[in-house]
């Protein structure tokens, strides 16, 4: 479980921000039980690219929740080209 989170980067093509960011939830909170909700979305944060990672750390500041993080990414996702592979 501990490598399906490390491999897991976000991808807007293939992944829902909502479906995406409870899989990784669930895959932390299994392998660290006593992690708290703030150090599971900021180790989430990190899985997104580094123009998406951005984008989502300036709409809030810490501590943000679950909730926060998912609205935020969604929102960037469907507004703007950040996080999309442009050929």
């Amino acid at each position: 479980m501990g490598n399906a989170f490390e491999s897991a980067i976000f991808n807007s093509e293939k992944d829902k921000p909502l479906t995406w960011f409870l899989k990784q939830k669930d895959r932390l909170s299994a392998l660290h039980p006593d992690m708290s909700n703030l150090k599971i979305n900021v180790k989430i944060l990190r899985k997104c690219g580094g123009e998406l990672k951005h984008a989502i750390k300036c709409r809030f500041v810490e501590p943000f929740s679950s909730e926060d993080y998912i609205n935020a990414m969604e929102d960037i996702i469907t507004r703007t080209r950040i996080g999309k592979h442009l050929d």
